[in-house]
C-alpha cells in the first residue's frame, strides 16, 4: 500500500525569453510556459501519479526569474524511499537540460505548505537603461534583461515623489487588469517597498557604453493583482502631459477616484 506523498518546496530562476510565461499553457501553442518544462522534467523521475507544480508568483511573457517558487507533492512507488532534497534538485536539474531553468533549492516541507498562500513577500525588479536612442543601441549582453524607455533624462526626484504616493495600503482598482477575472480580486493591496535607484550594467566600464544610465525599479509586497506593477504601477512613475510633466498630480488622482 502507497504511503502519503512527499511534499517538496523548491526554488528556482529562468530566462524567461522563450516562455510565454512561468505558467502552464497547451502544448500545441509556439511558445509554453515554464510550468511545462518543469512537470516533462519531473515525469522523468518517474512517480507513480502526476506531479503539478503548484508556482508562487506569476510572470508573463519575457520576465526573467532570480528565486521564484513552488510546492510539488510526489508520489513513488511502494517501497521506494521519498527523494532527499539534493535527489530532487539534481535530477530536475539533469531533465531540465539544455532550458535556460535551474532548480536552485529543494527542500521537504509539510503537507500543509503551499508556496502562493505561505509566501510573506513578493519583489519585483525593473530595469532601465537610459542613453539609447534606438534598441539597437542597447548592448548585446543586455538585449532581453532591461527597458530602454524613449525621451530625454528621467526625473528622478519627481519619480521618487510619486513612488511615495503609492506606498501603504491602497485601493489599486484603478491600476489592475481589466480581465474579467481580475474583478473577483480584492483591489486592495499593500505596496511594502517602491524604490527608483541606480543600477549596473554587465559592460558598464567599457568606454564606449559610458554613455549609458541604468537604473531600478524595485516594488515589494505580498501580494499584487494581476499586472499591477508592469502594467500600471511602474509606468505610472513616468511623467505625463496632462499634469505638466510630474507624475504626482495623476497618481492623486487615480488614488482618489480608485477609493
Amino acid at each position: 500500500m502507497a504511503g502519503a506523498p512527499a511534499r517538496y518546496l523548491v526554488f528556482f530562476q529562468y530566462f524567461g525569453t522563450r516562455y510565454s510565461g512561468v505558467m502552464e499553457t497547451k502544448s500545441d501553442q509556439a511558445l509554453v510556459g515554464v510550468q511545462n518544462y518543469l512537470e516533462k522534467a519531473a515525469e522523468q523521475l518517474k512517480p507513480s501519479a502526476p506531479i503539478k507544480f503548484h508556482i508562487s508568483s506569476r510572470t508573463d511573457s519575457g520576465v526573467h526569474a532570480l528565486a521564484n517558487a513552488a510546492h510539488l507533492d510526489i508520489q513513488r512507488a511502494p517501497g521506494r524511499a521519498p527523494f532527499t532534497g539534493p535527489q530532487l534538485l539534481h535530477g530536475l536539474n539533469h531533465f531540465l537540460k539544455p532550458e535556460p531553468i535551474r532548480i536552485l533549492s529543494a527542500q521537504r516541507v509539510s503537507s500543509t505548505f503551499h508556496a502562493r498562500f505561505c509566501a510573506l513577500s513578493r519583489t519585483y525588479i525593473y530595469r532601465l537603461l537610459l542613453g539609447c536612442a534606438h534598441r539597437s543601441q542597447i548592448p548585446v549582453f543586455e538585449q532581453d534583461l532591461c527597458w530602454a524607455p524613449p525621451g530625454g533624462p528621467l526625473d528622478i526626484p519627481a519619480m521618487r515623489a510619486a513612488a511615495r504616493l503609492l506606498l501603504g495600503t491602497h485601493d489599486f482598482s484603478t491600476f489592475r487588469s481589466p480581465r474579467p477575472e481580475a474583478a473577483a480580486q480584492s483591489p486592495v493591496r499593500t505596496l511594502q517597498l517602491l524604490q527608483l535607484q541606480p543600477g549596473h550594467g554587465l559592460l558598464g566600464q567599457h568606454h564606449l557604453h559610458r554613455g549609458l544610465e541604468f537604473w531600478e525599479v524595485k516594488v515589494k509586497s505580498k501580494s499584487f493583482l494581476y499586472r499591477q506593477v508592469e502594467g500600471s504601477t511602474v509606468p505610472s512613475l513616468w511623467p505625463g502631459e496632462e499634469d505638466g510633466g510630474s507624475p504626482g498630480g495623476h497618481l492623486k488622482m487615480l488614488l482618489h477616484v480608485a477609493g
